[in-house]
């Protein structure tokens, strides 16, 4: 994983960094046996300190007992100053880094500034050369913007690897959504259409088998539609044209007893609005046929400025509406996604009528 790569990057490097600066002070400050342990000892609280800090930071999270860690880690670092020219020159850098992490960054910059100053004023007068009081003091912000940045990097790291998963699951979820509508919509008609021609061809196949043979081979024809569809649907494609739709639509509605007009505008669509609209087209017949008594059902569309409007209109509605379904939602997220809208309702007199509007 990148955000664990990352993480072990920089705390390599946060590592190596602060056993730099500990072998520097054990090494400077190791001339008496009496100095010698008190610098070890301080050394070793300034590390353990910084280690639950950066360990913490480094995690997103704050040092456990947060803020007494990090208190206490400043309190390590300039405790020591009793000893020869000053420890926590060798050790303040650490903890510089420590505040950028934790404290607001204003504020962290700030104590990082008086830092400095004060590395300045005491090296100054504890060391008679002005080259090594620039080198502690320089340290001090170049080592904590150097934590800050790596502490920085790899959350930066851990939050984009946490966001790409979560767009991986919505682009799955997204799918699984799609299949699921599209088979919703293009399965509905098809079995209805062979449900109601398989009704019809048994009822014709003692007193009109040569009707009843061309039921079934329509029904035949609409099984291999769905099968299609099935595969379109596993592929994502998902290409449909409206006036397609609607001459089967017609013909499925004739087929079953219904009579259809259909009056199409003469309007060039683009290819996501003509989806739509077929779709509207198939859901729609589909509910006429499941979920009314119709006798006849329009189906016209209209060119408004920049938008066109669908209409399928019905009657004969059960005055008992069966159990609510996912295609009148299927619909308003395909017209959305259109630039438009999508709405059912009913009508007087026992109609019911269904509109989308897309962009043209």
């Amino acid at each position: 994983m990148v955000s664990s790569s990352a993480r072990r990057l920089a705390t390599g490097l946060i590592t190596a960094v602060s056993a730099a600066y500990s072998l520097l002070a054990l090494t400077y400050f190791l001339h008496g046996p009496g100095y010698g342990a008190m610098a070890a000892v301080a050394t070793l609280a300034v590390i353990s300190t910084h280690y639950l800090n950066m360990r913490a930071g480094l995690r997103g999270e704050r040092p456990p007992a947060y803020p007494l860690t990090i208190v206490l880690q400043a309190v390590v670092t300039y405790l020591p100053d009793f000893l020869p020219a000053g420890m926590s020159g060798v050790t303040a850098p650490m903890l510089a880094g420590t505040l950028l992490v934790f404290l607001p960054l204003g504020r962290g910059v700030a104590l990082v500034v008086l830092m400095m100053l004060y590395e300045g004023t005491a090296l100054w007068w504890g060391v008679d050369a002005s080259v090594v009081t620039l080198f502690y003091v320089v340290t001090v912000p170049t080592t904590g913007a150097m934590t800050y940045a790596l502490v920085r990097f790899t959350r930066v790291a851990a939050d984009l690897e946490q966001a790409r998963a979560e767009l991986a699951d919505a682009a799955v979820l997204k799918e699984r959504l799609r299949i699921s509508r599209d088979l919703h919509d293009g399965l509905g008609r098809s079995l209805t259409a062979i449900a109601l021609k398989g009704d019809l061809a048994s009822r014709l196949m003692e007193r009109d088998p040569a009707a009843a043979r061309t039921e079934v081979g329509e029904l035949v024809q609409v099984a291999r539609e769905a099968a299609q569809d099935v595969r379109h649907v596993a592929r994502g494609y998902r290409a449909l044209s409206l006036a397609d739709e609607v001459n089967r639509a017609v013909a499925l509605l004739e087929s079953s007893g219904v009579g259809a007009q259909a009056n199409l505008a003469d309007a060039a669509l683009p290819g996501r609005s003509e989806e739509a609209l077929a779709w509207a087209v198939r859901e729609a017949v589909t509910n006429v046929l499941r979920h009314s008594r119709a006798t006849t059902c329009t189906i016209t569309t209209s060119v408004n400025g920049g938008t066109l409007r669908l209409e399928v209109a019905n009657d004969g509605v059960l005055a008992e509406p069966g159990p609510a379904g996912g295609g009148l939602t299927g619909l308003a997220e395909r017209a959305a996604q259109a630039g438009g809208s999508c709405a059912a309702a009913r009508t007087g007199a026992g109609g019911f009528l269904l509109t989308m509007e897309v962009a043209a």
